[in-house]
């Protein structure tokens, strides 16, 4: 599903990436641990096309991810590090404008589902600015997982978050692996690569 072959990143003097090459299988749950600045958000942001390579070639489901961006976007879900909902914005909204833009067929059933598969029907109208962080977190990872994507990309998910809550995330992500979605985690903690990891 991901060839990454030969990939060099550097940012001025700096080497973020020196070579990396990775194949990593469908319906894999692949883990990158390492501290900060090994480059593991650098890798995330070269698979969801928002970084080029200075060198080196990935493809995503067969599809360079420099002359094919488009069609790659369309087949992954991304969780960032940082909280990025629209704070404003109830669930229900921020769920609603991500099935519109990839223009999902009956996007309200689908919105609705997967306010349900989080836990968050009673939360749907309120704005995520009043949500815990536990809450965000859940409601970024559904929204990356509303497209049903091929690739689910997650860049250190559950950071900062009590064991609780970590554990509660970690079952989303199990439910998404067991769709067939192949799954790349960044992350600092051993037990949870361990945990959701195959590789």
């Amino acid at each position: 599903m991901i060839r990454i072959e030969r990939v060099y990143k550097r940012y001025g003097t700096r080497v973020a990436l020196d070579g990396i090459s990775l194949s990593i299988g469908a319906g894999e749950t692949f883990g990158l641990l390492g501290p900060n600045g090994a480059g593991k958000s650098t890798l995330i942001g070269l698979l969801a096309t928002l970084k080029r390579p200075d060198s080196g070639r990935i493809s995503i489901g067969g599809h360079d991810v420099l002359r094919d961006r488009d069609h790659v976007r369309r087949q992954i879900g991304l969780v960032f590090q940082e909280n990025n909902l629209d704070r404003e914005l109830t669930a229900r909204q921020n769920l609603t404008f991500q099935a519109r833009l990839h223009r999902l067929e009956k996007p309200a059933a689908i919105v609705a589902d997967m306010l349900r598969r989080l836990g968050l029907e009673e939360h749907a109208d309120r704005p995520a600015e009043e949500f815990s962080g536990g809450m965000r977190r859940r409601l970024i990872i559904g929204r990356a997982l509303l497209t049903a994507p091929r690739v689910l990309l997650l860049d250190e998910p559950t950071t900062g978050l009590d064991p609780a809550i970590r554990h509660e995330l970690w079952s989303l992500i199990r439910e998404a692996g067991k769709t067939g979605c192949t799954i790349i985690l960044t992350t600092h903690y051993v037990e949870e690569a361990e945990t959701l990891c195959g590789r």
